[in-house]
């Protein structure tokens, strides 16, 4: 197993490190544990610190001496927990290379990472974790170019989420726009799509109050927004209760419809389930 944080023995330097344990447990000798030590340092490149101490070298380069040091097992499987997360940017590549370079020679391995182009690239099963087992599993493929289910979904597309209730026809709309505001600024969203997302909120959210409810009338309004990371795309999603109700399908627009339309890539508007349910894309 190769962990997060290395965990090398501080008190040894590289070679005994990778040395103990094939000496130990499996009783081979001193001479060919160093002889075969130096073949894997070799491999990595990492031939020249095989008398160095851990502290004396990079993240980097303890997480590829942590991996030699399990090949000096000859296992059969190699165990990875998040083997970059506990290094900088500029390291990660060189762990990532060797554990290419073990792909290629068709090591088994099972790696826990967030690294997803790296998991797209190495493996040829890929499995998603999520409620306490496997949630989603498929080929590359599958998964990161046409996941099913949508915690796999929101997690490949990097989705984040934004929610809104509204319960009184005299709500707080500086409330709304201030959370949608934080929401974006959060996420590193474009100013002017933010804009734009608070003007298509609240048109919205007036034509589906003015719409679907009569003065008085109990009032269940529900606004769900997503930011998609990796495509950079915005979707405002509105459901409402009270009576059926399309707002692009009046024989007059007014202007919030107008604006709508204007400022939507699409849109798609249906009742279902005695909910009014309309779905923007900006």
């Amino acid at each position: 197993m190769v962990f997060q944080k290395f965990h090398l023995f501080s008190e040894m330097d590289v070679m005994d490190n990778l040395c103990l344990a094939p000496v130990k447990l499996k009783g081979m000798s001193r001479k060919d544990a160093e002889e075969k030590a130096m073949d894997l340092l070799s491999k990595v490149g990492l031939s020249s610190r095989a008398h160095r101490w851990p502290e004396a070298l990079s993240g980097g380069q303890q997480q590829r001496i942590a991996i030699c040091r399990c090949l000096m097992m000859e296992p059969k499987v190699l165990l990875f927990d998040e083997p970059t997360s506990a290094l900088d940017p500029p390291m990660v590549g060189e762990v990532l290379a060797v554990i290419r370079m073990l792909a290629k020679r068709d090591m088994s391995m099972l790696i826990v990472t967030h690294e997803m182009n790296f998991a797209r690239e190495v493996a040829n099963r890929v499995l998603f974790l999520a409620d306490g087992g496997i949630y989603e599993e498929g080929t590359p493929s599958e998964i990161f170019d046409n996941p099913k289910r949508e915690k796999t979904i929101a997690f490949i597309q990097k989705i984040k989420y934004f929610t809104y209730e509204i319960k009184e026809q005299d709500f707080d709309l500086m409330s709304l726009q201030g959370g949608i505001q934080d929401f974006g600024e959060k996420y590193g969203i474009d100013h002017k799509k933010i804009y734009s997302l608070q003007i298509c909120t609240e048109e919205l959210v007036y034509e589906m109050l003015h719409g679907c409810y009569a003065k008085g009338d109990k009032v269940e309004v529900n606004i769900d927004i997503s930011y998609s990371e990796a495509k950079s795309t915005t979707e405002l999603a509105i459901t409402s209760g009270g009576k059926e109700f399309n707002p692009f399908e009046q024989d007059d627009d007014g202007l919030g419809v107008t604006i709508l339309k204007k400022m939507a890539k699409s849109i798609s508007c249906n009742w279902e389930g005695d909910k009014n349910r309309i779905w923007i894309e900006l």
